[in-house]
């Protein structure tokens, strides 16, 4: 079957990520949680937040077989926990719980929704120490970092809790004289989200929070690596009060739960954050039901430092940009572009910030730099820079598996990298800095945009004739002036090109899970 395949195709990656992790275990010989992490453990479990089942109209179920998939922490290789395997038959009845739903949680007022909303957000933000040590454990990152991904991600239930209220339609001057023109605003209906484990709680509340606020009812797939903070979320939602079958939560056997998505007729969108391959595979999948997609997909994006630029500014914008989560995000610098003027001096300064950032378990005190998702994630950086170096790059700083072992590796500068090496083409997705000398503004640009991404950029300059210039040329979605972090609740987000359709946050969110109607009335002028 020509969906079922493309499915399977498109979300193997996640097989794979696993299996990397079980071969990896295996070496570290199944060890039980190490005393810091296992306590954490058992005191997010004694919370309740740790949840093991999946979320199927409001009930929290095993997978009907009884299989479980295994969650490890990726400092250590350590299990968290045994979740639910689900399959087929959990997500169609989902799908089915969310339908029903969906006629119930639509009728709401916007300002009934937007009170439950608010009340998710509260509970969040009441329980963002736990949440962000459950990222850790999962995800891996620092714990300051995994606190400052509750808080943003919380912010996109708080601003769609408020954004709820203002869906307006519209009042058309009519053509004929007997005749009024209305265009209203409904809910399209079951959406079927389907998120990454580098930001495994924003990635959810971002699709999430726009679709309940504007109405419509959700299946959430978590990667089957981190779906323990989906999981915390969603019963802090059912804390909040979201009706049973409007947020569902399934993880499991991916392809299965993707064909399921795909192919139903009452899932009417599909939301998706992830690669450009797998987010091929999706849309081509979602064509024989016409669902409406949302993709935000990979990216290759350019942190461009002119002459001009303060140098400080500069380092510390693309440090921010580079090695937030380990690189690990779809709007990291991928490519470090370095004007001639400024080149070395940047080289040197960018260096020695470089070397200053603390590889670590996320639970030890000053770690800014955790591990790795797996060893296929370390493999692939592995590959890239040897491929650099085999081509003439040179290491100036790292460039290996860090001392800690396990999946950890050192922040990594590279210079004089060129066009024809894979890391000046796709995403590293790891702690390595690629820079890479350019001449002039035209050079810059034309550098900038040779890539089928489109996602996220970033320019260093103090002309703001230039940033002008620069920022109306870059063929991308994002684009941050003297900043390296810009991704906020209140903006757009979301790229051009192979990046992806829509957007995600702010108002222009909320559209992407309505449907317009037009309503023409008739014969007004009888009496």
């Amino acid at each position: 079957m020509v969906i079922g395949a493309a499915a399977r195709v498109a979300i193997t990656g996640c097989r794979k990520l696993v299996s990397s992790h079980s071969s990896l275990l295996v070496s570290s010989h199944c060890r039980h949680m190490s005393m810091d992490a296992g306590s954490v453990s058992e005191k997010l479990r004694n919370s309740g937040l740790l949840r093991t089942q999946g979320l199927i109209g409001g009930k929290w179920l095993d997978s009907y077989d009884k299989k479980t998939i295994k969650v490890y922490n990726p400092a250590t290789g350590e299990i968290i926990a045994d979740v639910a395997c689900m399959g087929v038959r959990e997500t169609n009845d989902a799908i089915a719980s969310s339908y029903e739903a969906f006629t119930s949680w639509s009728r709401l007022t916007a300002g009934e929704r937007s009170k439950v909303l608010r009340r998710w957000y509260d509970l969040l933000i009441a329980h963002k120490e736990e949440l962000g040590q459950l990222i850790t454990l999962e995800q891996g990152k620092p714990l300051k970092e995994a606190i400052g991904e509750v808080g943003y991600g919380a912010s996109f239930i708080e601003y769609y809790a408020e954004e709820a209220k203002r869906v307006y339609g519209d009042i058309i001057p009519p053509n004929l004289s007997d005749r009024r023109l209305l265009v209203l605003k409904q809910p399209i209906g079951v959406v079927g989200a389907i998120t990454p484990w580098n930001f495994p709680l924003a990635m959810i509340t971002r699709k999430v929070g726009p679709a309940l606020a504007s109405g419509c009812t959700v299946v959430v797939k978590p990667s089957e690596l981190t779906p323990l903070t989906a999981l915390a979320a969603a019963e802090l939602a059912l804390q909040a009060g979201v009706p049973p079958g409007a947020l569902n939560v399934v993880m499991g056997n991916a392809p299965e739960i993707g064909d399921a998505l795909l192919t139903s007729p009452q899932v009417r969108k599909i939301t998706f954050t992830g690669s450009t391959a797998v987010g091929k595979k999706l849309m081509a999948a979602a064509a024989p039901t016409v669902k409406k997609v949302s993709l935000e997909l990979g990216g290759n994006a350019p942190s461009i430092v002119f002459n001009d630029a303060d140098l400080d500014v500069a380092v510390k914008g693309t440090l921010a940009a580079k090695f937030r989560n380990s690189g690990q995000t779809c709007v990291c610098a991928n490519r470090v572009l370095v004007q001639d003027g400024i080149y070395d001096k940047f080289a040197e300064a960018f260096s020695e910030a470089v070397q200053k950032l603390e590889v670590g378990d996320g639970f030890k005190e000053g770690s800014t730099q955790g591990p790795l998702i797996n060893d296929a994630a370390v493999q692939k950086v592995e590959s890239f820079v040897q491929d650099a170096v085999s081509k003439g790059a040179k290491i100036i700083l790292g460039g290996k598996r860090h001392s800690l072992g396990m999946t950890f590796y050192e922040p990594t500068v590279i210079r004089d990298v060129s066009d024809n090496m894979i890391m000046s083409k796709e995403e590293i997705f790891g702690p390595v800095a690629p820079l890479i000398r350019f001449k002039t503004e035209e050079d810059a640009i034309r550098i900038a945009n040779d890539t089928i991404a489109g996602l996220a950029a970033y320019i260093f300059t103090n002309s703001v004739q230039r940033s002008w210039r620069v920022f109306e040329a870059l063929e991308y979605g994002l684009v941050g002036v003297n900043e390296g972090i810009i991704s906020t609740e209140v903006a757009p987000f979301g790229g051009v090109k192979q990046s992806g359709l829509g957007r995600e946050g702010s108002k222009y969110g909320m559209d992407e899970y309505l449907e317009i109607k037009y309503v023409c009335l008739g014969d007004m002028n009888r009496h």
